[in-house]
């Protein structure tokens, strides 16, 4: 069979008719051809001949619809069935099985028969093949419009061959207009039933069966983030994806770098499970779903090549049509060529207002119990209803948090009386959390386990706070919530920027407007995302520690090259920081781990030295060139070059922790210019953090060599005390508003403006004291560095220091 192609070859009938080509209908026709086969008629006119694959197909008219209904005198019996519903004489169910056996005993009108035998004739026959396979797609007037998606409410049925079986799915297609869930959806919504109209999108097949397929948002379907395409894949035909049958694999693009042909800006890929897929079947159910093998388990659907493809469609049908969009795709495992299948508007993110948000923070909880994908980014505690079939949703309980295996769209009357969704199966773009997203309820989707290790009436809690991660933990956890209002903030000198460690975590904080991220702490992406040691991965194969080494198999399963294990996931990782603030500066400093927090690592307890005081030991730049973990620091620089030549992240800044000479300033210079990392070079800009009584001393020396400095206030209030900051005893002395901790901070602010470069701090004292903020703007910092939760009052602190500061000044005059 030949591949789908565009919609220009071929006769095709009259616009005028009960049925029209997809190139004959644009986004304008929605009242004709309904929402869904408006965009797909836009996307053929408009963006196939941008190089957009949209597979052809034709649509029935909305006039077909209503003369279906009349020609078999039904319009007057639904509306009785639907008023007697109204006034309380039927159900749901029973109106809605009335309906829907009623319009599936009625006959074609002649004339539409005839129309859409014609169609599909001419569509076998661009296809070289008798009776080729269809989508039969349902598509009401009232679908995909800006304010309500319909999503999944109708009823697509795929593989559909031969005219008998067409005529027939699209008489199914008519009556879904009128399945319980559509019907509850418009009364909720407030659309009137006998106003919508329903349109079939009849569309040649897109192989995907022996491919692969998904769906991809062109905006962050968690955060509201404008600027990434979140795609999901699974092998077979797309319905285990919508449907959250499938754990699929998830993929992350930064769309304001795909301009740039030679970058790959993936900053997320996820390895699902997939243990479905579905494929084409005979008989009466034309499709049916059977396990996936172990090798495709373990490989990932889409190449890098795909994933980027994708991304720029995505972004181009986005620029189309002037808004976030939610897409279908799919691969044809004969040809291995994509396809659009369809293209909605966003209803959830996009509508969201930008300035306003609330912030959440678990302060005490219970054992962790399961964890999944996070859907929204609230805290929920409540008793659980595991429900795992449909027949037994009549005994949910309201407010209770929903668990069940997967959802569907007549989970709907249910989900909408939930405190919060708990699913094992599903990614973030299936009907659970698309449906959560709609309700704003918080949701964990494919924890893989909810159903049995949770069970009725136990009380728990839900928290999609904590990053694209979810957690559900034992007991009714503690937590605060707070109003993050980012409007009228005051205009200020000194940058206010973020401390930001967890990847996860940081695409929710684009909407404060900070001048860029000051301190990105590596060692949390060491410690929470690769978890191996580098050492480890570069001796691999002469580790003595043999449960280490079945770990790191285990963990590392697909690379070859254990290393790039570690460039991989550290590239990645820091890419999600470094998009959430492009193009302003991230500074990113290099790991900074204690030799007893290494050791901590997998594999990590051969490569490191027992120390009686790790926190002045062997860390930061001394061990960047030191025999025992050069080969490490060799894989972070690697790291840090592929995030900015090959990803294309140059807004991020190396900066250097603990150096403690000049000498040894050099020698880290050296050895990250040895790896690819020359100062200077293609923009690149090096830091030293300034927490060493040294750094001030040596200010002017240590500016010759780096562009800024970033005061750590903690280490070098800790060195210039002599206090040990952990010690409970000498809590009382820590005090980075003693006077000597200030001379030493005044000082170097002094020195680096001299020299020209640029000075900041990152630490907390600024929020808890704003004295300290104003001692700060006095002395003419550059930048201070928060926590996400502080930034507004560290803004305004710093804003009232600033105008404190000019009155003085005028007063002076």
């Amino acid at each position: 069979m030949q591949q789908p192609t565009s919609q220009s070859a071929g006769a095709k009938p009259s616009a005028a008719g009960p049925v029209l080509w997809f190139e004959d209908v644009g986004r304008a026709d929605v009242a004709r051809v309904g929402g869904k086969n408006a965009s797909l008629g836009e996307m053929v006119q408009a963006l196939a001949p941008k190089g957009i694959r949209v597979p052809p197909g034709f649509a029935t008219s909305a006039e077909a619809y209503w003369s279906y209904l009349d020609a078999n005198r039904q319009k007057q019996a639904i509306t009785a069935l639907l008023d007697a519903m109204a006034a309380g004489k039927a159900t749901l169910a029973e109106t809605g099985s009335a309906i829907r056996s009623l319009i599936l005993k009625g006959e074609w009108p002649k004339a539409t028969a005839q129309a859409i035998a014609d169609a599909y004739l001419t569509l076998c026959e661009r296809a070289g093949k008798a009776d080729v396979d269809v989508a039969v797609r349902s598509s009401a007037t009232a679908e995909d419009l800006p304010d309500a998606s319909f999503a999944g409410q109708q009823e697509t049925f795929l593989n559909i061959r031969g005219l008998p079986a067409l005529l027939d799915a699209c008489r199914r297609c008519y009556a879904s207009l009128f399945t319980d869930r559509a019907i509850s959806y418009r009364q909720a919504k407030g659309f009137d039933h006998m106003r919508v109209a329903l349109s079939i999108g009849v569309q040649q097949m897109v192989r995907s069966d022996l491919g692969g397929s998904g769906v991809m948002f062109s905006i962050d379907t968690e955060t509201g983030f404008p600027d990434v395409v979140v795609i999901d894949a699974a092998w077979g035909l797309g319905e285990n994806v919508v449907q959250g049958a499938v754990d699929p694999d998830e993929y992350q693009v930064f769309k304001p770098l795909l301009d740039g042909e030679r970058l790959a800006p993936i900053i997320e890929k996820k390895c699902g499970a997939k243990a479905l897929k579905m494929i084409y079947a005979s008989g009466e159910r034309p499709t049916r779903n059977v396990p996936t093998s172990k090798a495709e388990r373990a490989a990932f659907v889409l190449s890098d090549k795909e994933i980027l493809t994708l991304a720029r469609w995505a972004a181009s049908i986005e620029k189309h049509y002037g808004c976030p969009m939610d897409m279908e795709w799919a691969r044809d495992g004969e040809t291995g060529d994509i396809f659009i299948v369809q293209a909605r508007p966003e209803t959830v993110q996009s509508r969201r207002g930008a300035t306003t948000f609330r912030s959440y923070s678990i302060t005490k909880k219970g054992k962790t119990l399961t964890e999944g994908l996070a859907v929204g980014d609230a805290v929920v505690s409540g008793q659980v209803c595991l429900i795992e079939s449909a027949h037994d949703i009549g005994s949910f309980v309201d407010g209770s948090i929903l668990v069940t295996g997967t959802t569907d769209p007549d989970w709907v009357p249910i989900m909408k009386r939930a405190a919060a969704i708990v699913t094992d199966h599903g990614g973030r773009t299936s009907h659970a959390a698309i449906v959560s997203r709609e309700l704003g309820l918080p949701a964990i989707v494919g924890t893989g386990n909810a159903t049995h290790v949770l069970h009725g009436e136990q009380s728990i809690t839900v928290s999609c706070a904590e990053g694209d991660r979810g957690f559900i933990y034992e007991g009714v956890a503690d937590f605060e919530t707070s109003e993050i209002d980012v409007t009228d903030l005051p205009p200020t000198r000194t940058e206010i920027m973020l401390n930001l460690a967890n990847p996860a975590a940081a695409l929710r904080w684009w909407r404060i407007p900070s001048d860029g991220v000051g301190l990105a702490r590596m060692e949390f992406v060491v410690g929470n995302h690769i978890r191996i040691h580098p050492m480890a991965l570069v001796r691999y194969d002469t580790l003595k520690d043999e449960d280490a080494k079945r770990q790191i198999a285990e963990i590392t399963a697909g690379y070859t090259d254990k290393t790039e294990y570690f460039v991989d996931t550290l590239a990645r990782g820091l890419s999600r920081i470094a998009a959430s603030a492009w193009p302003k500066p991230v500074i990113v400093r290099m790991s900074d781990f204690k030799t007893n927090e290494y050791a901590g690592l997998i594999g990590g307890a051969e490569f490191e030295p027992r120390e009686e005081n790790p926190m002045i030991g062997f860390r930061g730049a001394a061990r960047y060139y030191s025999p025992r973990y050069r080969e490490g620091f060799a894989l972070e620089c690697r790291a840090i070059r592929r995030l900015r030549n090959e990803m294309g992240f140059t807004n991020v800044v190396v900066m250097i922790p603990f150096c403690r000479s000049t000498r040894e300033a050099d020698r880290v210079l050296e050895e990250m210019a040895a790896n690819g990392l020359e100062r200077g070079k293609d923009g690149l800009q090096v830091f030293v953090m300034c927490e060493i009584p040294s750094n001030v001393v040596l200010a002017a020396e240590f500016a010759k060599r780096f562009d800024g400095f970033s005061i750590g206030s903690n280490d070098l209030t800790q060195l210039t005390l002599g206090v040990d900051r952990d010690s409970a005893e000498l809590a009382d002395l820590f005090d980075e508003s003693d006077a000597a901790v200030e001379w030493m901070i005044a000082n170097v602010i002094r020195e680096a403006g001299k020299a020209g470069a640029k000075i900041g701090l990152c630490g907390q004292a600024p929020s808890d004291h704003p004295e300290f903020a104003a001692f700060l703007v006095e002395c003419g910092i550059d930048s201070i560095s928060v926590s996400p939760d502080s930034f507004i009052a560290v803004k305004r602190q710093v804003a009232a220091a600033e105008a404190a500061l000019i009155r003085d000044q005028g007063v002076r005059k």
